[in-house]
């Protein structure tokens, strides 16, 4: 727990407009990894090829982020063409061979409702409270970011096993 609470001390300093979704991805990441479960692998592909031409190319930007768990997210806009086939297929057997429970989710979740309570987030308790209790209501589902987030950040990446990493 202590590198999770590492990792979300560090994304609320380096993500000050995280929304409580935003958080709730990040951890769901750390736990599932990318959480989807693939069942057209070209089609995966194809997606991937499509919003990869859609991002801003940024050769200077770091290509991956450390999420915990053994977990990396890979960032499109630093990736070189020739690198996209690659994490495409990293991305695949990632997706096949991560797994989580919901008992570490949700102990995870409580970290985040603890560092909330501390302040170390722009979002408030009530507002990760209204979250929360939403989000359990739906069954603990993958999420999508916030549009602020997005708005600001752009995140565009593959979530993939730290140990099958593009380099």
């Amino acid at each position: 727990m202590e590198e999770l609470k590492q990792i979300l001390l560090d994304h609320s300093a380096r993500y000050p407009k995280m929304q409580p979704c935003d958080a709730v991805k990040l951890i769901y990441q750390n736990e599932f990894g990318g959480g989807h479960l693939i069942k057209d692998e070209e089609m995966a592909l194809g997606y991937l090829r499509r919003e990869y031409a859609s991002v801003e190319k940024d050769p200077a930007m770091a290509k991956r982020e450390y999420i915990g768990n053994g977990i990396v997210r890979v960032f499109l806009a630093p990736l070189n063409p020739d690198e996209l086939e690659q994490l495409g297929q990293q991305f695949l057997i990632s997706a096949q061979a991560c797994s989580g429970s919901k008992e570490r989710f949700l102990l995870k979740l409580s970290l985040l409702q603890s560092l909330t309570s501390e302040g170390v987030f722009a979002f408030s308790e009530k507002e990760l409270q209204d979250y929360l209790s939403k989000y359990e209501q739906a069954g603990y589902p993958m999420v999508s970011h916030s549009e602020i987030y997005r708005q600001a950040y752009q995140p565009a990446y593959r979530i993939i096993l730290e140990r099958s990493d593009v380099s």
